[in-house]
C-alpha cells in the first residue's frame, strides 16, 4: 500500500470551484422533493424541540433516529418504504493502496441501507446505495453515478481519485471523503468533506498525549518536510511538540512502507538520545516494531512510542513486540458498543467478518451526514444538500460528533489515543474535540 497525491493539489480545486455541474443528472423528479421537504416539514413542530439534543448518542434530528437503525432486525422489518429512493454514491478504490478499508466500507454502507429500509426509510423513502469502482477511470465511474441520480457520493481517501471525481461533480455534489485525513481535500467551497480529524488534528493530539506523559524530547522519522502524510504528520507533530516547550532531538529519514532496516539512523540516535524521548512517525506497525527492536539492541529501552492512524490500518495490535505502543485510531471500539454491535450484525446476516474495523463508522457517518443534510434541507437537489451538510453541527456519528458549520469541511472531533495495554488494544486518552 502506499499513500499517493497529486502535487498541483490546490491548483486543481481552483478549477473545481470555477466549474459548473450538470444539474440534470444529479437530481431527481419534483415528487421526490415533495416527499424529502413535505415529509420533514410535517414533523417539523414535533421534531424541532428534540432536534440536536443528545438523547444518548442516537437520534440526531427529526426522521433520523441512528440507534433505531442499528436496532432494526432484517427478519422483522417495518412496511417497505415506497417513496422516491434516497440515491447514495459510492466511487471506491478496491486497488492494494486504498481496497483494505474501501472494499469493506462498500460491503458495510448497502448493509445499513437495508437497516434504515427495514425501519420505513427515510420518511417513507427507501435509501439505494450504488457502488462503483474507480479503477483508473474514477471520472468515468463518478458519471456513472451522476447519471443514476445520486444525491451525494462517497469517496476514496486518496487524492489520485478524488479529485477527478470532483472535477466530475464539479463541485456541485457533496462528497464525503469518508477516510481520508489530507487537509487540503476538504473544501466546503465545492461540497467536499472529511468525515474524520485531519493531520495537523491527529498529530497535534499525539504531541500532546506525550507531553501530558512528562515528555519533553522527541524523534521524528519523515520521508521530508511537507511531503503529504508520511512528512506533513512529522511536521505537525513538530509543531505542536515545540509549541509545548518540547525540543525536536533528532529527525531521521525513512521510506515508507518499505524500509525496514534502521541501523543508520539508530546510530545516529543513539548518539544524541537520552533514553527519555518519544519517537513519533506515520510509518506502518511493522515498520514502528521493527526500529523499536533495533533501538532496544542499543539499549534504548526508555523509549515512548506514538504514531498515526497507519498503525491501527496495519494491524499494530498484531504486532510482536508491540507493548505500550501508542496510536491514533479514528475509532476506539470497544465490546458492546454501537460500533461493535454494527459489525457483529452484519457479520451475522452476511457470513463474514468485515477488515479494517476501526475505519467502518466513517463510511456508515458518511452516509447518515448525507441523509442528514436532505433533512435539514427539505430537497433533494444535490447543491441544496451539500449547502446544508455544510451547516451541521453537532452530529452524533459512529465515529464521535461531527460539526461542520464555521469550518472548511474538516470537523473538530476529537482523537483517540489507544495503548498496547498488556496485549490488548486500549483507550488511553482522547484529546481535542
Amino acid at each position: 500500500m502506499r499513500f499517493k497525491f497529486l502535487i498541483a493539489l490546490l491548483a486543481v480545486f481552483s478549477l473545481v470551484a470555477a466549474a459548473c455541474g450538470d444539474d440534470d443528472d444529479t437530481s431527481s423528479d419534483d415528487a421526490a422533493e415533495v416527499d424529502a421537504g413535505e415529509d420533514a416539514g410535517a414533523e417539523e413542530d414535533a421534531g424541532e424541540e428534540d432536534a440536536g439534543e443528545e438523547d444518548g448518542g442516537g437520534e440526531s434530528a427529526a426522521g433520523l433516529d441512528i440507534d433505531a437503525v442499528l436496532a432494526a432486525d432484517l427478519e422483522n422489518c417495518a412496511d417497505a418504504p415506497s417513496g422516491d429512493p434516497i440515491k447514495v454514491g459510492m466511487a471506491m478504490d478496491f486497488s492494494d493502496v486504498v481496497g483494505f478499508v474501501d472494499i469493506p466500507g462498500s460491503n458495510l454502507v448497502p448493509y445499513v441501507a437495508e437497516l434504515i429500509n427495514c425501519t420505513g426509510g427515510i420518511n417513507g423513502s427507501p435509501v439505494e446505495v450504488q457502488v462503483a469502482e474507480v479503477g483508473d477511470q474514477a471520472a468515468v465511474a463518478t458519471q456513472e453515478l451522476l447519471d443514476w441520480g445520486a444525491h451525494f457520493l462517497i469517496g476514496p481517501p486518496f487524492a489520485d481519485f478524488a479529485l477527478p471525481i470532483l472535477q466530475t461533480t464539479g463541485g456541485e455534489v457533496p462528497l464525503f471523503v469518508a477516510a481520508s485525513t489530507e487537509p487540503t481535500l476538504a473544501d466546503a467551497s465545492v461540497n467536499s468533506f472529511l468525515v474524520t480529524f485531519d493531520d495537523y488534528g491527529m498529530a497535534g493530539a499525539a504531541a500532546q498525549w506525550a507531553w501530558d506523559q512528562g515528555i519533553t524530547r522527541a524523534i521524528l522519522f519523515t520521508e521530508g518536510e511537507g511531503i503529504p502524510y508520511t512528512g506533513i504528520n512529522p511536521d505537525a507533530f513538530a509543531e505542536a511538540f515545540t509549541a509545548l516547550g518540547g525540543e525536536i532531538v533528532s529527525t531521521q529519514t525513512y521510506v515508507w512502507g518499505a524500509d525496514t532496516d534502521f541501523s543508520a539512523q539508530v546510530n545516529e540516535i543513539a548518539g544524541v538520545s537520552e533514553n527519555n524521548e518519544v519517537v513519533f512517525s506515520a510509518a506502518l506497525a511493522f515498520q514502528v516494531t521493527a526500529l523499536r527492536g533495533q533501538l532496544e539492541g542499543q539499549g534504548l529501552d526508555g523509549l515512548t512510542y506514538i504514531g498515526t492512524d497507519a498503525m491501527d490500518a496495519t494491524g499494530i495490535q498484531f504486532e510482536e513486540n508491540n507493548e505500550g505502543i501508542a496510536h491514533t485510531p479514528h475509532t476506539s471500539i470497544t465490546p458492546g458498543d454501537r460500533i461493535d454491535n454494527l459489525l457483529s450484525g452484519y457479520e451475522a446476516a452476511k457470513g463474514e467478518a468485515l477488515e479494517s474495523r476501526g475505519f467502518m463508522a466513517l463510511y456508515v457517518d458518511s452516509l447518515f451526514l448525507g441523509i442528514q443534510g436532505i433533512l435539514d434541507c427539505g430537497c433533494v437537489e444535490p447543491a441544496e444538500i451539500g449547502a446544508a451538510v455544510a451547516q451541521i453541527e453537532g452530529f452524533e456519528g459512529l465515529s464521535g460528533e461531527i460539526t461542520y458549520a464555521g469550518t472548511n469541511g474538516i470537523p473538530p472531533k476529537a482523537v483517540p489515543i489507544n495503548q498496547i495495554v498488556d496485549g490488548e488494544d486500549t483507550l488511553v486518552a482522547t484529546i481535542g474535540g
